[in-house]
């Protein structure tokens, strides 16, 4: 095979590879002949099948294989002879070839060069904090509040009430909806509905109304209203109050808890806590350590086609949550355009840290990757069966490696940096950034 690299720009190469056609067919009539040993076919012995309906019936699939094979093993030996760091996933297409062969382009980027990578420079916030008893407490409330029931009451409503009401709105001289009232019921305080109309309703009473002026945000999530003032009539049809369970043993039960104890019940809550802290305290110093290398290494050129990869991906993430929310959106063409900046950071941070592994031969822990393992798999019901299935998962064990090493460079790197620590309640610590 005849390899041939080079540069098409500052990150960018093109890769020429030419196979003689000679090797290609010989290597798919060696397989197909390993095919024909043992092939079974309908109407033929095991190793009597004849060559024309072995190349009929597995010829493409074999052609495939072996080109997909040269190739490989081409590109990859190129790589290495090269010394090159692929940023990104090579994109390989057929090229004008001369007689007796084929020939391929490969095209991709390659890791940038950030010079000197000195982490001991960068200044970093390590956020501290412990599980309070509080915390047990507060969280023991919530799950009250989840298993709450509703009693109607026949008073003025009140913060934390649930109301059932009618509503409609009057904007640019048009009525939403053009006739009747939407129906719904709400927590007042939750946030399901705009403020102000939440706001309105306490204190009034089933069968009252009342219309008020609203003006209504840019963005709002009904695209009718949104930067718009309305008049919205509300209605409140009835009103209940939450009823919450005493936390006695059955309740301690229905979470798992077989004892229903309520010392083991707190010892539970206090892992699954400490799980959630861990994740969040990771979460905010994967950002700080990500805002320093961003911040030092803003000068280096991206690779522009992984860059777009990545926002294209947010994109289309971003998409997928507002359609899980109720929302359908269609996003134009460009529209990943707005996730550029945002793309650009995370591949700047992703490389860098590869980067920082590969200097300084950092490999991943498998103590660090069983005990990540068996912390999720704590979260089911059944954690063996989540252990498992993640070892006899390809994918998902690379998805989990690739975290579990990501963790231990930004531990790596804070340990090396100018680190400050910063103690910090649960509350504050879980609270989003």
């Amino acid at each position: 095979m005849q390899v041939s690299v080079e540069s098409v720009g500052n990150l960018e190469r093109r890769m020429t590879l030419r196979v003689p056609t000679d090797s290609v067919e010989s290597q798919i009539g060696g397989r197909l002949r390993e095919i024909a040993r043992t092939a079974k076919i309908k109407g033929f012995r095991p190793g009597k099948v004849p060559a024309k309906v072995i190349e009929q019936r597995y010829g493409a699939q074999v052609r495939g294989e072996v080109v997909d094979d040269l190739l490989q093993q081409g590109f990859d030996q190129a790589i290495r002879e090269n010394a090159l760091r692929l940023a990104g996933a090579p994109r390989i297409e057929p090229s004008e070839a001369g007689e007796g062969e084929m020939a391929y382009v490969a095209t991709f980027e390659v890791v940038p060069d950030f010079g000197d990578i000195d982490v001991s420079a960068l200044q970093v916030v390590r956020h501290t904090a412990e599980i309070a008893e509080d915390d047990i407490d507060r969280m023991i409330e919530n799950l009250r509040l989840q298993r709450r029931s509703w009693t109607l009451v026949n008073r003025p409503a009140q913060a934390g009430d649930a109301a059932d009401v009618e509503t409609w709105s009057m904007v640019d001289g048009e009525r939403m909806p053009a006739e009747g009232a939407e129906r719904g019921v709400t927590m007042i305080g939750s946030g399901a509905m705009f403020a102000d109309i939440e706001l309105a309703l306490i204190g009034m009473s089933a069968g009252e109304d009342k219309t008020l002026t609203v003006d209504f945000p840019e963005g709002w999530r009904v695209p009718q209203l949104a930067g718009k003032q309305a008049v919205v009539n509300v209605k409140v049809e009835q009103i209940s109050e939450p009823v919450l369970p005493d936390v006695d043993a059955e309740f301690i039960k229905s979470f798992g808890v077989k004892s229903g104890e309520m010392a083991q019940f707190r010892t539970e809550i206090r892992n699954n806590l400490e799980r959630e802290l861990k994740g969040a305290l990771m979460g905010r110093l994967r950002r700080e350590v990500g805002e320093q290398l961003i911040a030092t290494y803003a000068h280096v050129e991206m690779p522009a086609r992984v860059v777009e990869s990545e926002a294209r991906a947010m994109l289309a993430q971003a998409v997928e949550q507002s359609r899980r929310q109720g929302r359908q959106v269609e996003a134009p063409a460009d529209a990943y355009l707005d996730f550029i900046d945002s793309a650009r950071k995370r591949v700047t941070v992703a490389l860098l840290v590869g980067e920082i592994a590969r200097r300084n031969e950092l490999t991943l822990d498998p103590k660090r990757l069983n005990e990540t393992l068996r912390l999720i798999a704590s979260t089911y019901e059944e954690p063996q069966q989540v252990i498992d299935l993640y070892r006899n998962d390809r994918q998902l064990m690379s998805g989990l490696q690739n975290r579990v090493m990501e963790e231990q460079v930004i531990d790596w790197i804070a340990e090396r940096a100018v680190h400050t620590d910063k103690p910090l309640t649960f509350q504050e610590a879980i609270a989003p950034q």
